[in-house]
């Protein structure tokens, strides 16, 4: 088994999160935290015979998945966050499995996500990149000023955990393995989600209440196009051509044009 805690964040995920349980047999503390689902979520998880705990938000700090590192009661430090439309290759649980036998020194690592469409797993363009595994001990997810953001949600928004205190000597590790990410097979959810993330997005840098990303060069980069009248042009070059997305089809090419769109409508 791998010693990690995996925790899963639902609602009403019933079309995604089985093949998701599926593929997580190796580790043996699996935790699904579900939002008083509607649509047999719940069902699903507890016919796995998964642990499922049921959550339902104040509005206030912690947000969802800090509260599940302040109170589930995890067998492991190290705790890897999955969602519930991404499928986790026996690779990278592999990759995972062999770097923490090490007792490594990082305090998390990045994990990457490559989207799949229609059946086809985009290798080339902009990848998600998160630190979705992490030592519970040494990183934690901040407290930001967006409680009265348009958009906001109970989860933590698009930004990484952060060094806890007397921790910053730390580095991030990264995983070569990558895990699928199934967010575009429901288009119409995806356009949804995103409209809700561009509000959030533009409410947070009008307020200008960014966490820092905990790796130095990034967040020098997040800070720049998050200024940048051109940022929507400049993802969409970086992904199609720079990061090759052209080579992944007609694919490559409409995953880069929804990620033009979205940063259409954030503004600045």
């Amino acid at each position: 088994m791998t010693a990690t805690s995996v925790v899963i964040l639902t609602k009403n995920e019933a079309k995604t999160i089985q093949s998701c349980l599926e593929n997580l047999t190796q580790f043996d503390d699996v935790w699904v935290v579900d939002s008083l689902s509607r649509d047999g979520t719940g069902g699903i998880v507890r016919n796995q015979k998964i642990q499922i705990v049921e959550f339902e938000w104040n509005g206030h700090y912690p947000k969802k998945r800090q509260w599940c590192l302040d109170n589930l009661p995890l067998k492991y430090d190290w705790v890897f966050f999955v969602d519930a439309d991404e499928i986790i290759p026996a690779s990278l649980i592999a990759e995972i499995q062999n770097t923490l036998s090490l007792s490594p020194s990082e305090a998390g690592f990045f994990v990457t996500g490559r989207y799949r469409i229609k059946e086809k797993i985009l290798r080339f363009g902009i990848p998600n990149k998160k630190i979705a595994l992490f030592h519970r001990e040494r990183m934690q997810f901040p407290v930001v000023n967006d409680l009265d953001i348009p958009g906001m949600g109970e989860i933590e928004g698009h930004y990484q955990p952060v060094f806890k205190p007397n921790n910053t000597n730390f580095k991030i590790g990264h995983f070569r393995n990558y895990m699928i990410h199934d967010a575009l097979s429901d288009e119409r959810a995806w356009n949804f989600r995103h409209e809700k993330y561009a509000r959030w997005e533009s409410g947070m840098n009008q307020k200008g209440v960014w966490p820092k990303d905990p790796v130095k060069w990034r967040d020098t980069v997040k800070q720049f196009l998050r200024t940048s009248r051109f940022r929507p042009e400049i993802i969409f070059l970086i992904g199609f051509i720079f990061k090759l997305g052209f080579l992944d089809g007609a694919e490559g090419l409409k995953y880069a044009k929804l990620k033009h769109e979205y940063y259409r409508k954030v503004k600045n």
